[in-house]
């Protein structure tokens, strides 16, 4: 039976079982760290008149950064965390003008290409975690997870010429749930443009492999064909928008009778868990479609899913009922309920993260560009923790973060030893020994 791969956890499973620690002696010593984020950031171009100048592009992202790592979450706290590492940085960097203030960091980074900083990031998470794999136990070959998903950034809606409020940041995400990587962000002026940006970005993506799962704005037909031309698979939820097909899934699913057909059958797979003082019993069926015209007309749907989430309140016994409907290119039970679980993954593995972890719901910044910068540092150095984090046994990201910052340097040297498969692949041997 085909399962959903999920990296981080078999990643943090064998770290924690096997009781690999890395000891900053024996990783890679601070500059070599410092220099592989300079090239990181290296290709970005600098629009800036280059006469004007005082510091130069590279220098100021990777302050910003490594401000991030250690806990920062505004411009002022950029500038100040600057300021208290000035002679540690200049080891590895000139600062020939000191530490830019903090409009220095609002301004230039208003001026970053934001695809460009999209695209240097993520090339440089997807080859690193490459690496950690190789030394790693080989898994048989599984199904990526791959989330659509808009959040809005409550921070954001003020303008400049006044205190009148306007309408929030919109991003559009799309998440890689195994590796736990943000592949694409941009911003949307409203939600009903999450539909052509969602679809101009699949279009882009090599999806041999992956199951793309999206709520119910994103079930459209034009987005499906995207997918399967990608030679991917989705799980997508119906809602009203696409009355005709929800009321065909939900043809199926009318008669207690033909539950109980479809569970005999083995086309049934329930979950059952304990969680915020409630449990949760979910049962998914999987139906597939007889009708030649639905099938013809939604590109490779091969069937429908109904997920009746139950839940029982422990304390008072109440128990509420929830149903939905899903349209799926895959017909098999489990991997679809992996899928369906899983999409929200992007709430609690990334959105949550972002308001929480790096705190971006308190960031006013007003010019949309910078914000949208500045997130994708927060989202490349909310992966990079995640990688840290069994290794250095920290209770929680955020705690994480502010080890960050309270010993910036012995941090940098375990987390680039997270990316060199030699190290990994020694301490393994070492502990099995």
């Amino acid at each position: 039976m085909a399962k959903m791969n999920c990296f981080i956890a078999t990643y943090s499973d064998n770290i924690h079982q096997l009781g690999i620690s890395c000891d900053e002696k024996n990783t890679v010593p601070p500059k070599a760290v410092i220099w592989r984020f300079v090239r990181l950031f290296r290709d970005i171009d600098d629009v800036r008149c280059q006469a004007m100048i005082d510091y130069p592009l590279v220098e100021i992202i990777l302050i910003a950064f490594l401000a991030v790592l250690a806990n920062a979450s505004t411009w002022v706290e950029m500038e100040s965390f600057g300021k208290s590492k000035q002679k540690w940085l200049q080891k590895f960097i000139r600062l020939k003008n000191g530490i830019p203030s903090h409009d220095t960091f609002r301004r230039v980074f208003s001026l970053i290409d934001t695809e460009q900083l999209q695209k240097a990031t993520v090339t440089f998470l997807v080859e690193n975690i490459t690496a950690i794999k190789k030394s790693l136990p080989k898994e048989p070959d599984e199904y990526r997870l791959i989330c659509v998903d808009g959040k809005e950034q409550r921070g954001t809606g003020r303008r400049y010429t006044c205190d009148d409020k306007i309408r929030n940041l919109q991003t559009l995400h799309i998440f890689d749930a195994s590796n736990e990587i943000c592949l694409y962000s941009k911003a949307i002026s409203e939600k009903t443009n999450e539909i052509p940006v969602a679809q101009d970005a699949l279009t882009q993506m090599q999806l041999k492999g992956c199951v793309v799962t999206f709520d119910a704005l994103h079930t459209r037909k034009d987005t499906v064909a995207i997918i399967k031309s990608k030679k991917g698979d989705y799980v997508g939820g119906l809602k009203g928008n696409q009355a005709g097909l929800l009321e065909e899934a939900a043809d199926y699913f009318n008669e207690t009778e033909l539950l109980e057909y479809y569970k005999d059958k083995g086309d049934y797979y329930e979950t059952r868990e304990k969680a915020h003082k409630k449990i949760e019993v979910r049962q998914f069926y999987l139906v597939r479609p007889t009708k030649r015209k639905i099938i013809k007309e939604w590109s490779g749907l091969k069937a429908f899913i109904c997920c009746i989430k139950k839940m029982i309140d422990v304390h008072s016994g109440k128990e509420t009922t929830e149903i939905r409907y899903y349209a799926a290119s895959v017909d098999d039970i489990r991997l679809c309920a992996e899928a369906i679980r899983g999409h929200w993954c992007v709430e609690n593995k990334l959105h949550w993260h972002l308001d929480y972890t790096m705190r971006e719901d308190e960031n006013t910044t007003m010019d949309k560009n910078a914000f949208n910068n500045l997130s994708l540092l927060n989202k490349l150095a909310l992966s990079l923790c995640k990688l840290t984090k069994p290794l250095v046994k920290a209770p929680s990201m955020r705690v994480l973060r502010k080890q960050f910052g309270w010993d910036i340097e012995g941090h940098l040297c375990v987390l680039l030893s997270c990316f060199d498969e030699n190290v990994i692949a020694e301490a393994m041997l070492s502990v099995k020994k």
